[in-house]
């Protein structure tokens, strides 16, 4: 038997490895930083064999709700993703699994590579009304790339859409996955009336150095960029910086910035009730956001989510926060589950990448009316 992750977004370490019944592994930590429990790794061994794998730290998690009723994910050939037998005693996180094939990939959701970013970035290119945009570089010196989607005129709105603040979080890549693929399908008339009212700003990857490092939650100094907005700088949090310089130079009517939450088994959003301006028009956007979406998917509702901070109690350090308090504006935070939507379960994949690209997919109409509000 043989266990690696020296590769894209590998993250795990070898503590034993004798028998296929009593593997035991840990998941390494950010770099510079606390935080850890983004897992991926390839085990090569015998197929048709019970094998049980038991990540001994998992109790010292950044979320260990998140192991609660929580299934990992495998793959023989790094595309199709499926659920396999998972339990968490509290301190020990143990998958079962008998591969049907002697080389198996094992993650914490399935994997988005920067590979995978770049080919959907060029991609992008091709299309008449894309643009793509070079903003800086990261700490590892990777491409902070910005998407320019429709042409820029007298009176349209100017949307922003970022995702993969934290890198672990790969539903949200394959949610712009979704989103960007009906914004430019031609074919598609939410999105010819879409650009015909506005320009989009698309990020479709904060933190590309977290993403290749394995890393939970940080960048290459162990900074939570989604923590980073108040102040950020060049020397630690050249992601947001970039971005944000962007926001502030081009103007910003509406924002949304995706995520994924490891304990909440459900689709929601997150306002910006607490920011010192929010006001009634801001509540006016997001009921016409949410009443929308809810009418275009049921994999989206809005009982479940975070408490709303009490007003004026905002940490203006959180991207959606900092933009809704400074531009004044619609500003949320989608969040996708790590678990199953357990209001539509599946019991195969559970929240799958393709469920979440569609889910992206499906996010246009709410745009299109939350534009069409802006007064």
């Amino acid at each position: 038997m043989k266990i690696t992750a020296n590769f894209d977004s590998g993250n795990i370490k070898v503590i034993k490895l004798d028998t296929p019944d009593d593997i035991q592994v840990q998941i390494n930590k950010d770099n510079q930083s606390d935080f850890y429990q983004w897992f991926h790794f390839r085990l090569q061994t015998q197929a048709m064999i019970e094998h049980k794998i038991t990540i001994t730290n998992a109790g010292g998690a950044a979320y260990v709700g998140g192991w609660e009723n929580y299934q990992a994910v495998a793959s023989y050939d790094r595309e199709t993703w499926f659920r396999v037998d998972t339990e968490f005693d509290g301190q020990n996180l143990a998958i079962s699994h008998v591969p049907d094939y002697d080389s198996v990939y094992y993650a914490y959701f399935a994997p988005y590579s920067y590979e995978r970013h770049m080919d959907l970035i060029h991609q992008c290119q091709l299309s008449f009304d894309c643009k793509v945009v070079d903003l800086g570089q990261t700490l590892d010196g990777r491409d902070m790339t910005m998407l320019v989607i429709g042409e820029p005129g007298e009176g349209k709105k100017k949307v922003w859409v970022t995702a993969r603040q934290h890198p672990g979080e790969t539903m949200a890549e394959w949610f712009i996955e979704g989103f960007l693929s009906r914004l430019l399908d031609e074919e598609d008339a939410t999105a010819k009336a879409l650009l015909n009212e506005a320009v989009f700003y698309v990020v479709p990857n904060m933190n590309p150095d977290g993403s290749v490092r394995g890393h939970l939650r940080t960048n290459a100094a162990g900074a939570n960029l989604n923590r980073e907005w108040k102040e950020p700088t060049m020397e630690r949090s050249p992601e947001v910086f970039l971005v944000r310089e962007q926001m502030m130079k081009i103007g910003l009517d509406m924002n949304l910035d995706i995520h994924g939450d490891e304990a909440l088994p459900y689709n929601f959003v997150a306002g910006s009730e607490g920011v010192p301006e929010y006001n009634d028009r801001i509540k006016g956007m997001e009921d016409v956001f949410k009443s929308t979406y809810l009418t275009t998917t049921p994999d989206f509702q809005d009982v479940k989510g975070y408490p709303k901070d009490a007003p004026g109690s905002a940490d203006l350090t959180i991207a959606t926060n900092w933009i809704a308090n400074n531009f004044k504006t619609l500003s949320f935070t989608i969040e996708m589950p790590f678990k199953d939507n357990v209001e539509l379960p599946d019991a195969a994949y559970g929240r799958s990448d393709v469920r979440s690209s569609k889910f992206g997919h499906d996010v246009l109409p709410a745009i299109l009316a939350t534009v069409r509000h802006i007064s």
